[in-house]
């Protein structure tokens, strides 16, 4: 494979100039400068919220330093309580040159899209000037998540990404699944997969923070979509969840925007800490997808048997479709049909290499279907999170 080197050592598959507001008052002028640049290579995220958190602020600056990004065009309204100076700061420390507008101080509307069209400019010559290199599959970090859940998922799609994740490890990339509040009933023998008895130990307080966290909201991660399609209990959309780690060693437990630093598996944790302030912990797949990027995620697969047209910025979607039926009605949505385990027509393992074989390619270069499509969605929330421990990152291998 090639990738672009970036000037902290790292490297990406994609070579995005990234445009990210920091209020929803920012939110329209900075997508008109996405959408005036025409090029695919310039890209939209963004903040909602008006006071600060140091979450979003972490999970965004991880964002804007991810392998992928090239170069970062930051826009501001000027009053709200994200630290700008910090984030812009947190950027340049990275070599990759930044640019903030300040809505405020520009002229308003029509003169910051103005003047942010001339940055992004800027921004893409020297992206261009990145140097392409040689990239290794070890130097691959790769997301899972699973949405829109049936009956299927935990048969076909699921487990064939746990094949691919075996294999990915075996070739030394570090791999990552998630969420906690989705693995309710499988903490013991994620526990028991642990490097190391402390790591085990942390990935039980992790369900179990979870399992809390659900029942104080009154509401957990079984959706009536997973009931409607087949599902009938939390354990068993769990163990469908679970298939997705395949069967390497747990090597380490995270939260979003902590980086591996060496292949392996890794459990995200998404579930805040402490009492819950902000709400549910995912209120859509793409958040989890922002999560998984901004903890280094070049590339994320996404299982489901219910169906999803959804995409990301930054970092390429690869969506790999458990159910016949919605393979059928949404094909030009997915890139890989798990629904061939479930018709007999192929084994978990077939579609497991086929998914590896895609993300060689997609990695290489090659668009996946919602990439093709133009599905850049992303979302970023309020959360809180305590740092992680030594027993979450043993050393030991």
């Amino acid at each position: 494979m090639q990738g672009y080197l970036r000037a902290d050592g790292r490297k990406g598959i994609r070579n995005i100039v990234l445009v990210t507001y920091l209020v929803e008052c920012a939110h329209h002028v900075a997508r008109a400068i996405v959408t005036q640049s025409e090029s695919e290579d310039v890209q939209l995220i963004g903040f909602q919220g008006c006071y600060p958190n140091e979450y979003s602020l972490n999970i965004m600056e991880r964002l804007c330093t991810h392998p992928n990004i090239a170069g970062v065009l930051i826009v501001s309204l000027g009053c709200e309580g994200f630290n700008r100076e910090q984030l812009a700061k947190t950027v340049a420390a990275s070599g990759r040159p930044v640019e903030t507008l300040v809505i405020q101080k520009s002229g308003g509307t029509k003169s910051t899209i103005a003047a942010g069209l001339e940055r992004i400019n800027s921004l893409v010559d020297v992206a261009k000037q990145s140097e392409i290199v040689t990239m290794d599959i070890n130097e691959l970090i790769v997301g899972t998540i699973c949405g829109g859940s049936d009956g299927t998922s935990g048969i076909g799609a699921n487990p064939a990404v746990g094949h691919c994740f075996d294999k990915l490890i075996e070739q030394g990339a570090a791999c990552i699944f998630e969420e906690t509040g989705e693995l309710i009933g499988c903490e013991q023998i994620m526990a028991d997969r642990a490097i190391t008895p402390e790591l085990g130990e942390e990935i039980m307080k992790s369900v179990e923070k979870a399992e809390n966290y659900y029942t104080h909201m009154g509401y957990g991660s079984f959706a009536p979509g997973n009931a409607e399609g087949g599902l009938t209990t939390q354990e068993e959309k769990s163990m469908g969840a679970y298939a997705k780690s395949g069967s390497s060693k747990i090597h380490g437990l995270i939260k979003p925007g902590d980086i591996p630093s060496q292949g392996g598996l890794y459990l995200m944790d998404v579930v805040p800490d402490d009492t819950p302030l902000f709400g549910f912990p995912n209120i859509s797949d793409n958040a989890e997808i922002m999560e998984m990027i901004a903890s280094g995620a070049h590339l994320t697969l996404f299982t489901t048997g219910r169906g999803s047209v959804v995409g990301s910025a930054i970092s390429p979607v690869i969506k790999i479709c458990a159910n016949p039926e919605t393979y059928e009605n949404l094909s030009e949505d997915m890139d890989i049909n798990a629904g061939k385990v479930i018709k007999g027509e192929a084994t978990i393992a077939q579609v497991g290499d086929e998914v590896f074989e895609l993300v060689k390619l997609v990695a290489s270069g090659q668009q996946s279907k919602s990439e093709e499509l133009g599905h850049q969605e992303s979302v970023i929330t309020y959360k809180r999170f305590d740092a992680i421990g030594p027993s979450c990152l043993p050393t030991i291998r």
